[in-house]
């Protein structure tokens, strides 16, 4: 190793030593996940995609519905980032917004934001070609009810202008607090099983 760099370019050659160096340049950046999320959250004020606000006022608003309503500190993180994935992967952004969340909230709450999509289809999807029943198939799972809940009162409902909705700011504690320890550690590559995720 020289400079703080390790010697190998194939990982496979790397030597306990260098690893050990490339965990402490890790740790660090595990630990700013918060921070990156918030400003990630930040460009979604870009654009209202049509809607009478932005997506962060979206995210907002979904987040202070969720709090006003005595939702627990992980589901209000869940509401402020279960559209975080729109810029990035709008297609299957539930998918996306649900994986940056699984290391640090409970199964159920990954679920939720996981098919919060396919949910909140209900409401339009009769409209523009699509199955608003699509949920359906979902009906006898645990927490089928859950989703319906949550796309019900944090999601479908929060486009208004008008709305008295909480600033980033207020929520920052919380993002960092949920963010600061996975609940799992390296999902991603750890040896041995994964945790159990619900069947779907």
């Amino acid at each position: 190793m020289t400079d703080g760099v390790v010697d190998f370019v194939r990982m496979e050659d790397g030597t306990k030593e260098e690893y050990d160096l490339l965990e402490s340049y890790e740790k660090p950046f595990r630990d700013g996940v918060a921070d990156r999320l918030l400003d990630h959250l930040k460009t979604l004020d870009a654009s209202t995609g049509g809607y009478k606000i932005t997506r962060l006022g979206h995210s907002l608003q979904s987040a202070t519905l969720a709090y006003r309503d005595g939702a627990d500190e992980e589901m209000v993180v869940a509401a402020l980032f279960h559209d975080i994935g729109d810029m990035l992967a709008p297609s299957n952004h539930s998918d996306f917004a649900a994986a940056v969340l699984r290391p640090y909230v409970s199964e159920k709450t990954h679920w939720i934001v996981k098919h919060h999509g396919v949910f909140q289809m209900y409401y339009y999807a009769h409209h523009t070609g699509g199955d608003r029943d699509a949920r359906d198939r979902y009906k006898d799972h645990p927490w089928y009810a859950d989703c319906e809940y949550f796309c019900y009162n944090y999601d479908q409902n929060a486009f208004d202008p008008d709305y008295d909705t909480l600033p980033l700011e207020f929520f920052e504690p919380m993002v960092r607090r949920v963010f600061a320890s996975s609940k799992y550690e390296n999902l991603d590559h750890a040896p041995g099983e994964s945790p159990p995720v619900a069947a779907e």
